[in-house]
């Protein structure tokens, strides 16, 4: 039964992939795009994520510093956040549909879309791989897995506040609108 426990998250997060890249293949045409230094910033930090979640062998021994008792409990929390952060993500996804991008960009046609997740949060993909990322951490119970989620969330506020300008520029006062009455990632909050 350890090998369930040490392989459902990796699998989920697995599995979301594959579907994301299935689904990137359909989209509109980029128009414009954000600069090459920005998208490969974001993924190096990414793969600092990967690093620190799949390994227990870094030299940092207070990454490993469990903040509450590894259980039961923590464990199916944490995979209940993740899988319903997941889903929400997926939803956005299916929503946007090709407007979407894994990159800043203005798309030829772009639409802006203010309904279904989108009318919870402006940024609902990113709200639900919050979550995926905040559920890990609390099932992990350590130290590495909430620096992950902060690592995580810095790369999409600079990356959303990036998407906010371009949005203000092509959609203009609708836009404007639309922000002032959506928050940014979680309802209510910011």
């Amino acid at each position: 039964m350890l090998w369930f426990y040490e392989s459902f998250f990796p699998v989920v997060w697995i599995l979301f992939l594959v579907y994301w890249q299935i689904r990137a293949i359909d989209t509109k045409t980029t128009q414009r795009l954000e600069p090459a230094a920005s998208r490969i910033l974001r993924v190096f930090i990414f793969l600092i994520v990967i690093i620190i979640l799949s390994t227990t062998r870094i030299p940092l021994r207070w990454l490993y510093l469990q903040l509450w008792p590894v259980g039961l409990w923590p464990f199916w929390l944490g995979a209940a956040i993740t899988i319903a952060g997941l889903l929400f993500a997926v939803w956005a996804r299916e929503h946007l549909g090709r407007n979407w991008s894994r990159s800043v960009t203005i798309k030829e046609g772009h639409e802006l879309i203010t309904t279904g997740p989108y009318a919870v949060v402006r940024h609902p993909i990113y709200t639900g791989i919050l979550a995926g990322f905040l559920g890990m951490a609390i099932a992990i119970s350590q130290v590495r897995g909430f620096i992950a989620f902060v690592l995580i969330f810095l790369v999409f506020w600079i990356k959303l506040r990036m998407e906010e300008q371009w949005m203000r520029s092509q959609f203009g006062e609708t836009y404007a609108t639309y922000a002032r009455q959506t928050a940014a990632l979680a309802p209510y909050l910011f």
